[in-house]
C-alpha cells in the first residue's frame, strides 16, 4: 500500500474527521429508513391484511439481524484498529473471517427459520388472512439472510477503514432499484409473476443480493488495504473466537434495544389505543434523532480504534471527549426544535386526531429535552466499542434501558400519573443513565485496553 494517502483520522483536525465520517453514515441509515418506508408504501396497497403480516414478520427480522449485528461490529472494530497500526494483512483475514461468519450464520438462521417460521407466526398471534401472508413474507425474507448478513458485513469493513462514502453509494443504488422492483414483484408485470406481499421480501433479496455482489467485487479488488484472497476465506479459528467474544456482548445490547422497545410498547398498550398511538408516533419520532446519535456512536468507535491501533491514545481521549461535546450540543439544538414544534410535527403523521396529537406532543415534548444526554451516552458507548470494550457497552447500556422499563412500569401502574407515567420516564431514566454511564467511563481506563 505504498500510495495510500495519510491517515486523516490519527492526524488533524478532530471535528472535521468526525463529520467526514458521519455524514455519510447518517446518509446510509437515512437511505435504510427510505428502503422500509418504500416497502410499506406499497405493501399498503394491498390492504391492511398485508400490513400487519409486514407488522407482525419485520420484529422477528430485526431481531436476528440485531443478533448477528455484533459480528458486524467485532470485525469493524479491529479492522480500524490494525487500519491504524497499518497491520494490512491482519485487515484482510479479520475481513474475511468475518465474512464466512456472517455468510455461515444466515445459513443456518434461513434453514431453521424456514421450517419455524409457520409457528413463530402463530404465536406471534396472527390471525385469519394475516397468517398466510405473513408466514409467505417471513420465509421469503429468511432466505434472502445471506444477501443482507453479507452486504452489512461489507459495510461494516469499509466503515472500519475509513470510507463510509463507498457503502452510501451503494445503499442509494439500492434504494432506487428497491423502488422500481417493489411494485413489479408485488404486483406482476408480464413475465414477472405477482407475488403479492411476499413481492417486497422478494425485492428484497434481489436489491441486496446486488448490493452484496457489488461489495465481494470491492473486496476483491482491493481498495484502502483491504483485499481479500481465498486464504483470507480460510477458517482461522483462533481469529473467530476473537471477534465471537467481542462481538456477543454488542448482539446481546443490540437485541435488548428491540426487547426494551416490546416492552415499553406492551406497558403503553395496556392504557388503550390511543395512548398506543401516540406512543407510537412519538417512538417513530424519536427514531429519525437515534439515526445521528447512532451514526455519532460508530464515527466514534471508528477513529477512537484507529487511534488507539496506531498507539495514539491521548488522542483517542480527545476523540471522545469532542465526539461527547458534539452528541451533547448537537442533539440539544435538535431537541430544542422538537420541543417547540412538537404539536406540528405529531400532526403530520396523524392528522385531524387531535387528542392522540395532544397526547404524542406532550411525549414528543418530554423525551426531546433529554436528546443531549443520549448524544452524549452514545458516544461514549461508540468510545469503549472502539476500544475493544464491548462487554462494558453492553452492561451500562443495558442498565439504562432496565432504569426506562422499570421507571416507566412503575410510574404509570403506582401513581396518579396514569399514562403519563410512560411519558416522564424518558427523562427521568436518561439524566440518571447518563450519569452511570459516564461515571463508569471515567474509572475504566478504556483507552488503555488492549485488543490487538
Amino acid at each position: 500500500m505504498k500510495n495510500e494517502k495519510s491517515n486523516k483520522f490519527i492526524s488533524g483536525p478532530i471535528g472535521k474527521s468526525l463529520l467526514f465520517l458521519m455524514l455519510p453514515i447518517i446518509f446510509a441509515n437515512l437511505l435504510q429508513t427510505a428502503y422500509n418506508l418504500i416497502d410499506t408504501f406499497w405493501v399498503g396497497q394491498l390492504g391492511k391484511d398485508a400490513v400487519a403480516a409486514v407488522s407482525i414478520s419485520f420484529p422477528i427480522i430485526f431481531l436476528i439481524i440485531s443478533i448477528t449485528a455484533g459480528i458486524s461490529m467485532a470485525g469493524s472494530i479491529l479492522i480500524s484498529q490494525y487500519k491504524g497500526k497499518k497491520d494490512y494483512k491482519s485487515m484482510n483475514e479479520v475481513a474475511g473471517q468475518t465474512m464466512i461468519m456472517a455468510v455461515a450464520s444466515s445459513i443456518l438462521f434461513s434453514i431453521i427459520g424456514y421450517f419455524l417460521t409457520p409457528k413463530i407466526i402463530m404465536l406471534l398471534g396472527a390471525e385469519g388472512n394475516v397468517i398466510p401472508l405473513a408466514i409467505s413474507y417471513l420465509r421469503y425474507s429468511i432466505i434472502g439472510l445471506v444477501f443482507v448478513f453479507g452486504y452489512a458485513v461489507f459495510q461494516h469493513i469499509y466503515n472500519g477503514i475509513g470510507d463510509a462514502k463507498t457503502p452510501a453509494i451503494i445503499a442509494l443504488l439500492s434504494v432506487l432499484l428497491n423502488l422500481v422492483l417493489d411494485p413489479l414483484f408485488i404486483f406482476g408485470y408480464k413475465f414477472i409473476p405477482a407475488f403479492g406481499v411476499a413481492g417486497a421480501a422478494v425485492s428484497t433479496i434481489f436489491t441486496q443480493g446486488v448490493a452484496f455482489a457489488i461489495g465481494i467485487f470491492f473486496l476483491a479488488k482491493g481498495k484502502n488495504g483491504i483485499k481479500l484472497s481465498k486464504l483470507d476465506l480460510k477458517p482461522n479459528f483462533p481469529l473467530i473466537d476473537k471477534i465471537i467474544k467481542l462481538g456477543i456482548p454488542s448482539s446481546i445490547e443490540q437485541s435488548s434495544r428491540s426487547i426494551q422497545m416490546l416492552l415499553m410498547t406492551m406497558i403503553a398498550a395496556s392504557f388503550g389505543t390511543t395512548v398506543v398511538a401516540a406512543f407510537g408516533i412519538g417512538s417513530r419520532v424519536f427514531s429519525f434523532i437515534i439515526i445521528p446519535a447512532l451514526s455519532l456512536a460508530i464515527s466514534t468507535s471508528i477513529i477512537v480504534g484507529q487511534n488507539i491501533g496506531s498507539g495514539k491514545r491521548e488522542r483517542a481521549k480527545k476523540v471522545s471527549k469532542y465526539s461527547q461535546k458534539i452528541g451533547f450540543i448537537g442533539l440539544t439544538i435538535f431537541g430544542i426544535i422538537f420541543f417547540v414544534f412538537s404539536k406540528q410535527i405529531v400532526s403530520v403523521f396523524i392528522p385531524g386526531e387531535e387528542e392522540v396529537i395532544q397526547m404524542a406532543s406532550l411525549f414528543l415534548k418530554m423525551i426531546s429535552v433529554t436528546f443531549g444526554f443520549i448524544g452524549m451516552q452514545m458516544s461514549i458507548l461508540g468510545s469503549l466499542k472502539g476500544a475493544g470494550k464491548t462487554k462494558l457497552s453492553m452492561k451500562l447500556a443495558m442498565i439504562g434501558l432496565v432504569i426506562q422499563i422499570t421507571i416507566a412500569f412503575a410510574l404509570s401502574k403506582f401513581t396518579s400519573l396514569g399514562y403519563n407515567g410512560i411519558w416522564f420516564a424518558y427523562p427521568i431514566s436518561q439524566v440518571i443513565a447518563t450519569i452511570i454511564i459516564f461515571s463508569s467511563f471515567i474509572k475504566s481506563k478504556w483507552s488503555e485496553h488492549r485488543i490487538i
